[in-house]
């Protein structure tokens, strides 16, 4: 969850008043966030909803308890809507066509008013990097860069350059470098240099005499991208690949810091292509639209009977503009908001404006007795029985890389439910199987006595077309035997005591599987249904594990047992 540090003098001020002790602990609970920890002059708070980015800063959490606490809404009148442009004054940001596939969206607007103190500085890189970090999944899906406005010359072009023709003094170096040596030369290119090196051309951004910017979204220019503190006019741009989480960081970002004093100056982008808001959007843009709710199934749902009054008074405190028609009220989500996805993203918000102290604790009216699932009995027995036979238990990770799970194993990898959006290539995806788990701690274990005997009793998950989610995800039993006289027959009849205990008759087929040696592997059986594999696992296996010493091994569905 994101934690944010705020000073406490500029959040009290944007707050109105000061809240000390158990009332300040209480009132952040209208934001989901918690206290984590005070030493003046800085409040450590962590917040505890992700579908809330408006909240992840100073500005952004006060205004949720100011209104709150006052019911006052601010209004904010530099947005344009699909209906309504704002002037833009000629401050516009030209879209390369070649983007369109690379990195397509970018929005920008620039700030004048008063001079950057040191606290909005900090609060302003903070909120840059929750962001970018959270909302925009490590700067894929948006990234975040800011400038000196005074030095800039519009047209804005954003395009798609070369990676080796195209150099520029990057931010905290003092030599030019070209985009494809920033990914291995520059820390920021080291850490996000993934999100577009598998590109032809990189995005790139200057302005109308060619002075750089940044290169999205890796890393500013030294020129143009050091901001310091003191200085005037900013000029603020997102990119990124979801058009609609773009600007809900660009709407939040501009609140943030009206909320601070500054004047806020729309920016139009113009596009060469078609976007779901046309080819020219001046931001901040507001996109959203209203949405209704039967009071009365709120009611249902919060076991607590609203009137339309209370209900358009409950939202109010959440920042939310509402009316009433007739049994429904129709809600304006505020511009730095994006997360009503239904109308029960609504009633929680009625039920966050009421109070959570509204809402007296109720005891359960049903009495019911706790018990284990069929198959955790089922595991336990299986676990005991290993157990008795020598094993010992393992717990491994679900998550694996492709190496380990298709590469090592000899296998295609058809099966392998892939993350979208993976940490790191080591939990890229999720297992099919327990024995490349099996083989990795047997790797690691050569200096402990042999012979080795371990099991892990887990879940795997595989993709699946005739499912309706499209995986099925199973309770399999793993096991593995390792030593110089480990083969075949010594792993086959653990698997005939196993189930001699669960009382299962089986029986095996010789199969062929490249994880094992040809004619020392078999198919078990159970009523003509395929529930595992047992067999000597392949040299060439072994060898891409490093492991020296025979192994066999067994894997079962434990599933189709019940």
């Amino acid at each position: 969850m994101p934690k944010i540090e705020v000073d406490s003098r500029a959040f009290f001020e944007f707050v109105g008043r000061r809240l000390e002790g158990d009332q300040f602990e209480q009132i952040l609970t209208v934001a989901k966030a918690e206290l984590d920890s005070s030493e003046d002059p800085v409040l450590k708070i962590e917040l505890n909803d992700t579908n809330r980015p408006d909240l992840w800063s100073t500005a952004g959490l006060a205004r949720q308890l100011r209104i709150y606490l006052t019911g006052a809404i601010p209004k904010y009148r530099f947005f344009s809507t699909p209906e309504e442009r704002l002037d833009f004054s000629g401050r516009t940001i030209e879209v390369d066509p070649n983007l369109r596939e690379i990195r397509p969206y970018i929005a920008g607007f620039a700030v004048a008013g008063k001079s950057l103190d040191e606290a909005e500085l900090k609060d302003l890189i903070q909120t840059q990097e929750k962001l970018c970090w959270n909302y925009g999944r490590k700067r894929q899906s948006i990234a975040m860069g800011v400038y000196r406005h005074e030095s800039m010359k519009y047209p804005v072009h954003y395009r798609a350059a070369h990676p080796d023709n195209t150099n520029f003094v990057p931010l905290g170096m003092d030599r030019p470098l070209s985009l494809r040596k920033i990914l291995s030369e520059h820390p920021k290119g080291r850490d996000f240099g993934w999100i577009v090196e598998g590109f032809d051309a990189f995005p790139f951004l200057t302005d109308d005499t060619g002075d750089v910017l940044s290169f999205p979204p890796v890393i500013n220019s030294a020129k143009l991208g050091a901001v310091e503190v003191g200085d005037t006019d900013l000029f603020i741009e997102l990119t990124g690949t979801d058009i609609d989480s773009l600007l809900t960081a660009t709407s939040i970002v501009a609140c943030d810091l009206a909320d601070s004093g500054f004047t806020i100056l729309p920016v139009a982008t113009r596009y060469s292509y078609d976007t779901k808001y046309g080819r020219e959007i001046i931001a901040p843009f507001y996109f959203q639209r209203p949405i209704s709710v039967d009071v009365d199934y709120g009611s249902r749902l919060l076991g607590l009977e609203f009137t339309t009054e209370e209900a358009v008074a409950a939202v109010a405190k959440m920042g939310c503009r509402a009316k009433a028609e007739g049994k429904k009220i129709s809600v304006t989500v505020p511009e730095y908001r994006n997360d009503f996805l239904h109308a029960v993203d609504v009633v929680e918000d009625m039920m966050m404006g009421r109070g959570l102290g509204a809402f007296e604790p109720i005891q359960p009216g049903d009495f019911t007795v706790g018990r284990l699932t069929e198959i955790e009995v089922l595991a336990r027995r299986v676990k005991n029985t290993m157990v008795g036979l020598g094993y010992q238990e393992m717990i491994f990770n679900y998550l694996g890389s492709r190496k380990d799970y298709v590469e090592r194993m000899r296998t295609s990898g058809e099966e392998l439910v892939r993350i979208a959006n993976p940490m790191s290539e080591n939990y890229e995806y999720v297992r099919s199987s327990i024995i490349p788990e099996l083989l990795g701690a047997e790797a690691v274990s050569a200096n402990a006595a042999y012979p080795h005997s371990i099991f892990e009793v887990g879940k795997v998950s595989r993709l699946d077309p005739g499912d309706t989610n499209g995986t099925v995800t199973r309770d399999y039993l793993g096991f593995l035997h390792s030593d110089r006289s480990a083969d075949f027959n010594s792993v086959r009849s653990h698997v005939a005591v196993l189930f001699y205990y669960l009382s299962i008759e089986h029986m095996m087929r010789e199969s062929e599987d490249p994880r094992f040696i040809t004619g020392r592997c078999a198919e078990v059986f159970v009523a003509n249904e395929r529930v595992g594999v047992v067999g000597e696992v392949h040299p060439q296996v072994l060898e891409n594990w490093g492991i020296q010493m025979p192994c066999s091994v067994c894997e079962l569905d434990l599933t189709i047992f019940l």
